[in-house]
């Protein structure tokens, strides 16, 4: 056997090692995942939320929600974000520059004027134009914030800190949904724990389709999008599946950026969001959890495996590219900001566990099915493929990966998210197809990300066409 030959066995070795300790690890976050949920539901009337809700001494919360050109729909995801129901609160609304009439609408609708206000720039941003507050009692929790558009939500994100009044923020995209006790669920973590809270998540939506009446969600149907159907897929494995273990083990790298409740203060800290970041809310956990190490002080960062938030899509392949070539890199640039971290005793199971588990289970996946093609083609033209082995391969990792999806349904639809037989059964489908239609574009966005990070290309964020929230015009 020539020396390619030897490189190929050796691969083949490499890959049947390699894929022994996916397949175990994955179990062990399944198994951990069951018991972490278990525990939740278990433990979820030790502090009810209805307490937190009716209490006049609950812990005040600001919502952040940057907007840029949301013109179309500001109006109404504003009043949603004003129906929270929870006694200490207020919804900040950064408008990042818009081109649109964004800024005349928020004016016109609640009625803003422009007042003066203490701005601390604990955080550096690109400048402030001014804050607004309503004339209306009504809406006297909402606060606009006014800022230069420096193609950077980051840097939008930083100016809600700045202007925040209270001691822990949510951070949300101004086009959610928020169910009426987002608050008052994702606040009792800092509550109960016994150690430092620095964030809290909670289980995410893909909103297409859904029927929402007066910015709360009416009926959840399962999406019709292409793209959306196996995007709700993706988001059930990886909020249930995925970061309820990691919850478990509180090794919890990333708290969506849709939605988390974050300590002020450690963020401030920390310096704030990167604006120079790709993906700005797994650098920050990052840093936050860096910091807290290098302090060598106890901290949790928890995750809720209850669906309370609701967020729109992209619904056609360009803006879907551009999501996840722009994640992807954003992962490989947090692997190399934070490279000293990597198998770091010094970093407790951030270095040891957390980091080397996005190297080999997350970066490297792509880059190693393309390798494990180009395996398979040499064998075919120049080593003999044995194909009866082949076939039992590849059935076991398809198997593997709809189980672990089948597991993930199964997790969510305890707490029933969809009542409609039609859904679910659509849902369950789409399980069987994912591996074949999906799970190749999303490996070709991953290396394209990964091309964009090496040849270092310029970055473009570009922007998200919305289509707007179905609103259901049901009397009942």
């Amino acid at each position: 056997m020539n020396t390619l030959g030897h490189i190929i066995k050796s691969l083949e070795v490499f890959f049947g090692c390699y894929s022994i300790l996916y397949i175990l690890f994955y179990c062990t976050l399944g198994i951990l995942s069951f018991i972490e949920i278990k525990k939740y539901y278990s433990s979820s009337n030790f502090l009810h939320k209805d307490i937190l809700i009716k209490s006049n001494n609950a812990i005040g919360v600001s919502i952040i929600a940057p907007a840029f050109n949301e013109g179309l729909t500001i109006v109404a995801n504003a009043k949603s974000l004003l129906s929270q129901e929870y006694p200490k609160y207020e919804v900040i609304i950064i408008n990042d520059g818009s081109t649109d009439d964004t800024l005349e609408k928020l004016i016109n609708e609640f009625s803003l004027v422009k007042v003066d206000f203490f701005y601390q720039d604990k955080i550096k941003t690109a400048q402030v134009r001014g804050h607004y507050r309503s004339t209306n009692p009504i809406y006297n929790k909402l606060l606009i914030v006014d800022k230069v558009n420096v193609k950077s939500k980051a840097d939008a994100c930083n100016v809600g800190v700045n202007s925040a009044k209270y001691s822990l923020y949510v951070c949300t995209d101004v086009d959610c949904i928020l169910r009426k006790d987002t608050l008052a669920m994702l606040v009792k973590p800092f509550i109960e724990s016994t150690i430092k809270v620095l964030a809290t998540g909670a289980a995410i939506r893909i909103s297409n389709s859904c029927e929402f009446k007066e910015g709360v969600l009416y009926r959840s149907h399962y999406p019709k999008n292409f793209f959306a159907r196996f995007q709700e897929l993706e988001y059930i494995r990886s909020f249930l599946y995925g970061r309820m273990a990691w919850s478990r083990l509180n090794g919890l790298l990333l708290v969506s950026g849709g939605l988390g409740m974050f300590d002020k203060m450690t963020v401030i800290e920390v310096g704030g969001y990167k604006k120079e970041s790709l993906g700005e809310d797994m650098e920050l956990i990052t840093r936050m959890r860096k910091y807290m190490h290098l302090k060598k002080e106890k901290f949790a960062i928890k995750y809720i495996p209850e669906s309370l938030c609701w967020t729109e899509g992209p619904s056609d392949s360009k803006i879907f590219m551009r999501q996840r070539v722009r994640w992807s890199r954003g992962l490989i640039q947090n692997l190399f900001i934070h490279r000293n971290m990597i198998f770091n005793p010094k970093y407790g199971i951030t270095g040891m566990l957390v980091l080397p588990y996005y190297i080999f289970c997350e970066f490297l996946v792509p880059v190693l099915e393309i390798v494990g093609l180009f395996i398979i083609i040499m064998d075919i033209f120049y080593f003999g493929l044995d194909y009866y082995f082949l076939f039992i391969i590849s059935i076991s990792v398809y198997l593997f990966y709809t189980m672990v999806t089948l597991l993930s349904v199964y997790l969510d639809q305890s707490i029933k998210q969809y009542t409609n037989i039609k859904d679910i059964m659509t849902l369950i489908f789409m399980i069987f197809l994912e591996p074949f239609l999906y799970h190749p574009i999303n490996t070709y966005a991953s290396l394209k990300g990964y091309m964009h990070f090496l040849s270092n290309k310029e970055k473009k964020w570009g922007v998200m066409t919305r289509q707007g929230f179905k609103q259901s015009t049901s009397l009942t």
